[in-house]
């Protein structure tokens, strides 16, 4: 007994000995693994990323949206195109599926909070959208968009942008933008009277001073060739009988200069914004000028060997300024609020004509009568210019900008915690100088007959929007809404004519009336 006691005080003494020596051979002890903490500086959703002092968060959207008589993708509505003149090519509905993603790090310095943000957006559409015009698929297939192939879509990328110590650098919301941008009380993005950034920031550099209490101030740069610019016309080229012409701006010069001031307390937010717009043409001669031969559209706006003899206008200056108010805490109900904007343009008519892309021009037909309206930030008649062969009416060579005038307003109401209903609203004028219509409608003569005699004509238009949504939130997180719109297009051309509103319609005898439209969509979202 004595020795098997032996032999095990012996073989633990052995084995602790060679487990020390093990010991002092094995390198620095392992680090105990780093799960993720929850960042609560920022608020709800935010984890640091592990190993690191930087906050992170992912979030998102899914989103399936229809639209029934749509004017394009996600509630633009019919007033252009195929569907705005009602032919067989018109889509009566079309879908879209939507995800989309954000990615937001914020990291404490002594300099303030470092911030990255990035919102991108994967979309599959209707093919077309709102049409099935060949054209328009060739278009999208051009561009790579089809949408409607088995497994097809597009990303899109709505905001990529760093902040440091007040400044913004990438592309993020406009300091002119209303705090809403263009989401007064409505899911579609394709509301006038105001602007609209509410799909995709802009190109900018900002900086913000906040003075406490809720107020500050932005200044910032923007970049203006993706969503500042309409249209600026050249009347030395023929208007279209549908009242469009060319577009003749130059290659960008000058950034958008924008600014706010804000208070944003707990009744409400009232903002003042500014904005700067450079308007420059390219050349007083182009391709098509002085009745030359018909070209195709992307042609009339091209440079000939005498365009840089011709010389070009001297740049105007234009801009908006904008006053947007929000009231929350209202009796009606918590959580219900009144938002007002008003905006007033001049050769900056994008901030009242307004939609998360191009800015439209209007074409409408309802039977045998058609309403229009040329959308643009300002038109020019070089001296000298000839219309049918004789002097073009107002050909002072200098630019004319178009004035633009634009209310919104929305208010929201909380049924309770599941249930809200929106009414909202919009008033649009774009209106031409006298110089400006009396070249306009002198070159619209050559290309319908008649001016004078059986119509009037005058640029001059407005554009009105009612509208209402409800949404259903059963749990968090998850809604189902259900968006009517009605839209009315005034136009100030009065009487009839002889003019081709284009394929597939011949020429026919038209009376010019104001035009109506409505669109109803459906969506189910889920936010993450």
């Amino acid at each position: 007994m004595k020795m098997v006691k032996s032999l095990i005080l012996g073989s633990a003494a052995a084995m602790v000995a060679m487990s020390g020596a093990q010991a002092a051979d094995l390198p620095v002890k392992a680090k105990a693994v780093e799960y993720v903490k929850i960042c609560s500086l920022y608020g709800a959703g935010f984890y640091y990323i592990p190993g690191t002092d930087t906050c992170l968060k992912l979030g998102g959207y899914l989103r399936a949206d229809t639209t029934f008589n749509p004017g394009g993708t996600q509630g633009i509505m019919a007033y252009n195109g195929d569907p705005g003149i009602g032919d067989r090519y018109k889509n009566d509905f079309d879908a879209r599926a939507r995800m989309q993603l954000t990615v937001d790090t914020r990291t404490a310095t002594e300099y303030g909070v470092v911030r990255t943000y990035g919102m991108v957006d994967i979309s599959s559409n209707t093919v077309g959208a709102a049409s099935s015009n060949p054209t328009a698929l060739a278009t999208n297939l051009g561009n790579n968009m089809v949408y409607d192939a088995p497994g097809g879509g597009v990303a899109t990328v709505e905001m990529l942008f760093l902040q440091f110590a007040g400044f913004t650098f990438g592309r993020s919301l406009s300091a002119y933008a209303t705090p809403w941008s263009g989401y007064i009380a409505n899911n579609s993005n394709a509301l006038f009277g105001g602007d609209n950034y509410n799909t995709t920031g802009v190109k900018n550099i900002q900086y913000t001073a906040q003075f406490g209490n809720g107020v500050s101030a932005t200044i910032g740069l923007d970049d203006p060739a993706e969503l500042s610019r309409t249209a600026l016309y050249n009347l030395n080229i023929a208007l279209g009988a549908t009242g469009t012409g060319s577009n003749a701006y130059a290659g960008v010069q000058m950034p958008d200069i924008s600014a706010n001031v804000k208070v944003d307390q707990a009744w409400g937010l009232f903002q003042l914004s500014g904005q700067v717009h450079e308007v420059n043409a390219s050349y007083n001669v182009l391709a098509g000028s002085n009745g030359g031969a018909a070209l195709t559209p992307a042609d009339t706006v091209a440079a000939n060997a005498l365009s840089a003899a011709s010389g070009h206008p001297t740049s105007a200056y234009g801009g908006a300024v904008m006053a947007a108010l929000q009231i929350k805490n209202l009796p009606t109900g918590p959580g219900d609020d009144i938002k007002l904007n008003a905006t007033y343009a001049k050769g900056d008519t994008k901030q009242v004509i307004s939609s998360a892309g191009a800015a439209p021009s209007f074409l409408m037909l309802s039977g045998s009568t058609i309403g229009f309206g040329a959308t643009t930030d300002g038109v020019y008649t070089p001296v000298g210019s000839t219309v049918g062969g004789l002097a073009a009416a107002g050909a002072d060579g200098s630019i004319h900008l178009t004035t633009a005038i634009g209310f919104q307003g929305g208010y929201s109401h909380n049924w309770n915690p599941n249930w809200n209903t929106t009414i909202f609203g919009t008033q649009s004028w774009v209106k031409y100088d006298s110089t400006a219509a009396a070249s306009y409608c002198s070159n619209y003569a050559v290309a319908v007959a008649g001016q004078g005699v059986t119509y009037s004509c005058n640029p001059n238009y407005s554009v009105s929007q009612i509208g209402t949504r409800t949404i259903w939130t059963p749990v968090k997180d998850l809604s189902f809404s259900a968006e009517a719109i009605w839209m009315h297009l005034g136009t100030s051309m009065s009487g009839s004519a002889t003019l081709s509103p284009g394929a597939p319609y011949a020429a026919s005898v038209y009376t010019f009336k104001g035009q109506n439209t409505v669109e109803l969509e459906l969506r189910a979202q889920r936010n993450f």
